[in-house]
């Protein structure tokens, strides 16, 4: 009897030890970072496992890297423990801030600018110079829940009193880039990033040049948006305050290395990272009120 009753005080101890859950940064329960699928699924996941092997290296957690297949997924995925941090571009950051708590400590820095902007586009010969001029025109932007392809522009227009005649989404920014291009629409709103070292255009208009070569002759820039904070590094809400300074002081140590800065230039065209804080975002938000609306309605 007296046997029987250890065996089970030994069982029961058992069962309480397996529903522990593991330490986190261990093996049994890696820290999990998810990035959106922003590029290609595969290259991102190549060079963020590079930045996870670095960040266990300096800090000796065990990382899961992941790429989810939405935007959405990713954010509902700090909502429920899902991952712990998530590299989110600027909107969506402002909705899982809204919705979970999610917390940005890292925002990119791109061309030397830890800020974009997005910029409105006609055909060079259409007679559309200003932004006054479209009003009474055709619009193309990218998609509803893009910050410089719809709502800084769209903003930025309503601010001024300016009534185009008709709008779509066409989609993506090469989408508008081709819809301007094509004669589909009078105006088009991308995102804008300055020229490189040697002058080559970066702005939206790259991703379509191989196709048509004569599309910075073709397609002009007439106006741009105010200056929009650029993607971030976030962390889900009640991250372990000393383990997200450690991971956080490591990817800018990382930035700063030779290999490091080229894995980040590969995966996201980032140049380095400088530390944010949510009251740098906003901007966005306010930009949001001027529009009537929040994130979360706007997403729906």
């Amino acid at each position: 009897m007296k046997y029987i009753k250890i065996l089970i005080i030994l069982s029961a101890l058992l069962m309480l030890s397996c529903g522990e859950e593991a330490e986190l940064g261990t093996k049994k329960n890696p820290i999990k970072m998810y990035f959106v699928p922003s590029m290609e699924a595969g290259k991102i996941v190549t060079s963020g496992q590079a930045v996870a092997d670095y960040l266990t290296l300096e800090t000796g957690y065990i990382f899961k890297v992941a790429v989810p297949t939405s935007y959405a997924s990713v954010i509902e995925a700090l909502g429920t423990n899902e991952t712990d941090i998530a590299w989110l571009a600027t909107f969506a950051y402002i909705l899982a801030n809204q919705k979970f708590g999610a917390e940005v400590a890292l925002t990119t820095v791109r061309n030397g600018l830890e800020k974009y902007r997005g910029q409105f586009l006609a055909r060079s010969d259409s007679g559309i110079n200003t932004l006054e001029d479209v009003n009474g025109k055709v619009i193309a932007y990218t998609d509803a829940a893009s910050t410089s392809g719809y709502l800084y522009p769209s903003a930025l227009l309503a601010e001024k009193g300016i009534k185009p005649k008709d709008m779509m989404y066409a989609g993506g920014h090469p989408q508008v880039i081709l819809a301007v291009y094509q004669g589909n629409a009078d105006v088009g709103c991308t995102f804008w990033s300055p020229i490189d070292d040697q002058g080559a255009i970066r702005d939206a208009r790259r991703a379509v040049l191989e196709t048509y070569p004569d599309v910075v002759e073709k397609v002009k820039i007439i106006g741009f948006t105010d200056w929009i904070p650029n993607d971030t590094v976030t962390f889900r809400k009640d991250f372990p305050k000393e383990m997200r300074e450690e991971i956080v002081q490591s990817l800018l140590d990382f930035a700063n290395t030779e290999e490091g800065h080229q894995v980040l230039l590969n995966m996201l065209d980032i140049d380095n990272f400088i530390r944010a804080d949510d009251s740098d975002y906003d901007v966005v938000r306010r930009t949001l009120n001027i529009l009537g609306t929040d994130a979360a309605e706007l997403l729906k």
